[in-house]
């Protein structure tokens, strides 16, 4: 018990030395969301989204991570919040400004959470290799791994079970204290951290209790917000209707009837959480390796559709950015091009009708015949 108690002690210090912002332990078990994961799959929510499916019995049980597995250190690394984030006291029964009053031509936005200087997988991975070999020297027999959101692990469960928040309606956890704009990582280990509990919640690093109940209470902002409808039910998001995971996870040409729905996101999306009144006035120290960065370039379409494939891999190869690739994002630009009336983008366009990838061709097709529709 001492020595669980001293281990966790000297994690929490280090972990706040890191930049995280809250933390909790749980004990290793068969994660209760496994079904509804499964019956998210099933119903063909996932789209394009292959990996998911094909590792499914690894998400059951945090062995299927870390054989041995016996307990699990959940942590929080807040990221800054967008700029169209609703206001503190904007009134909360008005519609929140999701777009600004008046369109740019060619200026687009980004997910918040890849406005820093690098991929967030970059730093925490970092950050938990330290927390690791902490563990390594304090429990010389137990293997310990750290992963962030690549891995087969339920990490909103377990969080959930950790004290550090709870699910909203628009599928992501909910702090009182960082609202929704937080990375969730987690620690794996071998060794018994909590000395046979279920969980701690109680080591965390901001003051205050970190609720594990509900608080959204009657709130739909993030549910009627949405673009493209993509929330099937409260905390079921339908991901072949989500904005992000057109601009991110989807190969090749984007739907005709998405394209306009996109807007002006180039990558990814935060309407949900821009409009989340928890998300009005947060707290959490952001590292400097994660907060925006660059904004007015990567905002900018005309910055992608004139960038080369080696300007691409030394800008941002450690980058979220590097996930869809140059072709990605020039897809995307064009999209938000056509969306944002930017007849200046016209030239760069029509380089694109005899480019090699076919889906950069079809897609500049289309920009020019809706751009020279307002000549």
């Amino acid at each position: 018990m001492i020595l669980q108690q001293l281990a966790r002690q000297s994690l929490r210090e280090l972990a706040e030395s890191e930049g995280f912002a809250c933390l909790g332990f749980v004990a290793a078990s068969e994660a209760k969301d496994f079904p509804h994961l499964k019956a998210w799959l099933d119903h063909g929510y996932a789209g394009g989204m292959d990996y998911l499916a094909n590792r499914i019995e690894a998400y059951r049980h945090p062995e299927g991570v870390l054989p041995g597995c016996k307990s699990l250190m959940i942590l929080a690394l807040p990221y800054s919040s967008h700029p169209r984030t609703t206001p503190a006291k904007f009134p909360i029964h008005s519609d929140p400004p999701l777009l600004p009053a008046r369109v740019e031509s060619g200026r687009g936005t980004i997910a918040a959470y890849a406005a820093g200087a690098i991929d967030y997988h970059e730093c925490t991975h970092r950050a938990l290799d330290r927390l690791t070999s902490k563990l390594d020297s304090m429990f010389p027999n137990c293997k310990s791994r750290g992963v962030v959101d690549t891995a087969p692990l339920l990490e909103r469960h377990f969080a959930h079970r950790a004290g550090l928040g709870w699910v909203g309606k628009n599928t992501m956890l909910l702090n009182r204290q960082l609202g929704s704009y937080f990375f969730l990582a987690s620690v794996l280990t071998q060794a018994d951290l909590i000395a046979g509990n279920d969980a701690i919640p109680g080591d965390q690093l901001l003051s205050g209790s970190i609720p594990e109940t509900d608080h959204c209470g009657k709130c739909r902002a993030c549910l009627d917000a949405c673009p493209t409808k993509a929330f099937v039910e409260p905390r079921i998001l339908d991901a072949t209707r989500c904005i992000s995971y057109w601009t991110i996870e989807h190969r090749g040409p984007v739907p005709i009837e998405i394209r306009e729905q996109i807007g002006d996101w180039l990558f990814g999306c935060d309407v949900c959480q821009a409009v989340c009144p928890w998300n009005r006035k947060r707290s959490g120290e952001v590292i400097p390796s994660l907060r925006i960065d660059d904004w007015e370039e990567k905002t900018d379409c005309m910055f992608w559709l004139q960038l080369s494939s080696e300007q691409f891999r030394i800008r941002f190869r450690k980058t979220a950015f590097w996930r869809t690739r140059l072709e990605g994002m020039q897809r995307n630009a064009m999209i938000v091009a056509a969306n944002t009336h930017c007849v200046d983008a016209i030239d760069l366009l029509e380089k694109f009708l005899l480019h090699d990838d076919p889906t950069l061709r079809d897609t500049a097709q289309w920009a020019l015949g809706q751009l020279r529709l307002e000549q």
